[in-house]
């Protein structure tokens, strides 16, 4: 959700939380039609599982990017370097590219891969100096100004129909209280629109163990579109904007590479004369071709009084709740030398002040957001108001329970961490325990 600031104060791209006391929480399924034909019969996949690794270290690459040659089929490892991709049968000869930023891009055969337990290993990629064909800029801030005018030409110039796989969770300093998951699909507008883009709910699931809560239930408002602005190239005016680019330094750091390009590491940081919070970061840009590929940054919340007048929408009058850190990460993908938005995760911190208790609570709530297909919307074909989902949105209210393993079907998802896996394991027990007692079973 999007807070609109005072005059002369920057936009602010950010997750607002409901923070209120607990009662009966009920939900609601919504699911509107997914691009593909739901009366065709799904396609046959094979399913391929494994770890993305560094080779020396054996340490997981964490977001390392795994896709099929010659289709827009793609997945991502998890925090643990995991990752589960669906294939359809028809595809099975077909390559995988392995890519992570620093290392060298590795080309695998699905033929080469087993069903389960691959371990994939990548090495580090040695950085070059720039060749003679490519102009070493003097100044960053002129580099990334001119990577924003060029968007135009960079990335997608038609409407895209996206599917995507979205999680948000919360949790209690390191155990999970709450997961919602959803597959939904994206409307993408031509990154020179000044239309927003579209979101429709395809399916979602959810599950809260409010045991673990401190009687309070915690809400995130916005779902997806908390992950779709991190898009910058698309939102530049929620970090980068006409007003607030004077406001930043920036500076170069060592250039790395990513699927074996050059990429120039730019780092920003805001001015200190600067009062209104700003962000903090790095920009990896493509050194040939002026293309922003991937971002990681923060928010300034030094001030902890505005901190919580931003991220806070409610809470109880005996408790003081304030963020303590806001996080924010971006990749992009290339496909016929068009880019496109294709991951970005969103971290909060924060904790919980109550009157009258010695010790305070620590809370963290994450989303992220994977594209894991897309094809060109040659129809531009765009959802109707009240058949897309609201900024407002709260997902969890609008998920069912974990009750169907299989939930997913043909889907690509990001794997589930191991502490994630052992809650859904966890909620299917106790579902099929109610059902067995004569309980209520959620559909």
């Amino acid at each position: 959700m999007i807070h609109k600031q005072k005059k002369n104060t920057p936009n602010f791209m950010f997750m607002a939380f409901f923070i209120m006391l607990l009662g009966m929480i009920t939900g609601t399924h919504n699911a509107s039609a997914f691009f593909q034909d739901e009366t065709q019969q799904e396609v046959e996949f094979i399913l391929y599982k494994g770890e993305v690794l560094d080779s020396k270290t054996k340490k997981p690459l964490v977001f390392a990017s795994l896709a099929i040659e010659e289709s827009n089929i793609s997945t991502i490892t998890n925090a643990e370097g995991e990752f589960s991709i669906k294939i359809p049968k028809d595809a099975s000869n077909a390559n995988v590219i392995v890519s992570f930023l620093g290392y060298s891009t590795k080309t695998i055969s699905l033929a080469q891969l087993n069903k389960e337990k691959n371990k994939i290993m990548m090495d580090i990629s040695i950085t070059e100096l720039p060749g003679v064909d490519i102009e070493v800029p003097k100044n960053a801030e002129a580099l990334v100004r001119d990577v924003l005018k060029r968007k135009g030409e960079n990335y997608f110039d038609d409407p895209t129909l996206m599917t995507a796989f979205y999680r948000e969770t919360i949790k209690k300093r390191r155990k999970n209280v709450s997961l919602s998951e959803a597959v939904v699909n994206i409307y993408k507008t031509p990154y020179t629109s000044l239309k927003k883009d579209g979101v429709k709910l395809y399916k979602a699931r959810k599950s809260t163990d409010y045991d673990k809560l401190d009687t309070v239930a915690l809400k995130l408002q916005g779902g997806p579109f908390n992950a779709l602005f991190v898009d910058i190239m698309k939102y530049p005016e929620y970090i980068f904007s006409p007003e607030t680019m004077d406001h930043y330094i920036f500076k170069f750091d060592h250039s790395t590479r990513v699927n074996d390009k050059l990429i120039y590491v730019v780092n920003f940081e805001q001015n200190s004369q600067v009062l209104d919070p700003l962000y903090k970061g790095k920009l990896y840009i493509d050194a040939k071709n002026k293309i922003l590929t991937s971002a990681i940054y923060s928010l300034n919340i030094t001030d902890k009084d505005l901190a919580a007048r931003l991220f806070v929408r409610r809470k109880p009058r005996n408790a003081q709740v304030w963020p303590t850190d806001v996080a924010y990460r971006v990749d992009y993908r290339e496909k016929n030398g068009k880019w496109y938005y294709s991951y970005s995760n969103v971290l909060l911190e924060f904790k919980v002040n109550w009157d009258k208790r010695l010790f305070n609570s620590v809370y963290s709530m994450t989303c992220e957001m994977a594209v894991t297909d897309w094809k060109k919307n040659l129809s531009t074909e765009f959802p109707k108001a009240k058949d897309r989902i609201k900024t407002s949105i709260i997902l969890s209210d609008e998920a069912i329970g974990f009750a169907d393993p299989d939930f997913w079907g043909q889907y690509n998802i990001i794997e589930p961490e191991k502490s994630i896996e052992s809650a859904i394991k966890k909620i299917q027990r106790q579902l099929r325990k109610a059902n067995s007692d004569g309980g209520t079973s959620i559909p």
